[in-house]
């Protein structure tokens, strides 16, 4: 199925795995990638060091094409640029909207930039700056997520820009799929989906929380960071709800804050300036400030330790309808079968045609 996206990063299908801390990591990305979707590397939980190494790991395992995601607003993201062109990284996606500089950076150096957006000002700025495609998120995206739902956010943003528009929000199947082609956009882009795979390193005891979560099971808080953000009701979440737990989640905060300094490899005056920059036009306490710099730990907590009690667990509401864990090969082959499935009950060809 050949469409915009399709066209535009070299890949087979139409289809985009999120880069999602702690969980998309070279394993998950070189599957993605084998399967002949676009594999994106989430680098916000990686040193510089170790990014460089995670993109080295692909490479050796897969020639297809994949993506880096970054933080545009991250002390060290011209590092992080610099290691994406020098490695010959195909794409470059960014969680918040690239500075114009930055865009042009990558775009002459040859790599394909692929802001995501929550809105329809924020496509049409960066495809003024420059930008190749967007990825919209609706609001029924997990993690971090706007108000405003797919079937609303997509047809406006479609409207609005002359770039390849990647939907994301909501999507696991091959009806997905269609019903985005039909609005427009040029392919999709799944997180939950891809997490809940046999190729997913996320532990087997917080996959199956994912997979026993109902509609009423997944949430949309502020509670954690004082932002929207989407993720499975847990012990943490309920306690930060409350109202009771705060003080004691600040002194966690605090103390994790030391974990992921050396972790991440910042120093001091990196979280600090990363700190300001997530306050930046947003109206955050410092208290939440902290919280939101701590948010990478709790997903680790959950993701990479496997403590779903002490952890959040980010998640679309399409957790709700996902039952099973498919390698990602399995994946994309069943979400390709059943598009092409619909599209010929509809009587339509194909896929859409384009480069």
């Amino acid at each position: 199925m050949r469409t915009a996206l399709t066209g535009l990063v070299g890949v087979r299908h139409p289809i985009v795995q999120t880069g999602m801390g702690w969980v998309a990591g070279p394993r998950l990305v070189t599957a993605t990638a084998r399967a002949g979707a676009l594999g994106i590397l989430a680098s916000a939980t990686m040193t510089p060091e170790q990014l460089r190494s995670a993109v080295r790991e692909v490479r050796s395992r897969t020639d297809a094409p994949f993506g880096v995601n970054l933080r545009a607003d991250a002390g060290d993201a011209r590092e992080r640029v610099r290691i994406i062109v020098e490695e010959g990284v195909r794409v470059a996606s960014f969680a918040l909207a690239p500075s114009r500089e930055l865009i042009a950076e990558l775009k002459d150096a040859g790599v394909v930039v692929v802001p995501s957006v929550g809105a329809r000002r924020h496509a049409e700025k960066v495809a003024a700056w420059g930008a190749d495609a967007v990825i919209v998120q609706g609001a029924e995206g997990g993690g971090h997520t706007g108000e405003v739902a797919t079937t609303v956010l997509l047809p406006q943003v479609v409207d609005a820009v002359d770039i390849p528009v990647v939907a994301a929000g909501g999507f696991h199947d091959g009806r997905g799929l269609v019903a985005a082609l039909a609005y427009g956009a040029a392919g999709v882009a799944m997180g939950t989906r891809f997490l809940l795979t046999s190729d997913s390193t996320v532990p087997d005891a917080v996959k199956a929380r994912y997979l026993a979560a109902t509609a009423k099971d997944i949430t949309l808080t502020r509670a954690v960071d004082g932002l929207p953000h989407r993720m499975l009701r847990t012990e943490m979440v309920a306690e930060l709800e409350g109202g009771g737990g705060r003080l004691r989640a600040l002194y966690g905060a605090m103390r994790r804050a030391s974990r992921l300094r050396r972790l991440s490899g910042l120093s001091r005056p990196g979280m600090v300036r990363d700190g300001l920059a997530m306050r930046h036009g947003k109206e955050l306490s410092w208290s939440q400030v902290l919280l939101a710099a701590n948010t990478p730990m709790l997903l680790r907590a959950a993701m990479v330790e496997g403590r779903t009690d002490l952890g959040i667990m980010a998640s679309g509401q399409v957790a709700a309808l996902i039952e099973d864990l498919p390698s990602v090969a399995g994946l994309v082959e069943r979400v390709m079968a059943d598009a092409e499935a619909v599209l010929a009950a509809l009587g339509a060809p194909s896929g859409p045609s384009g480069d």
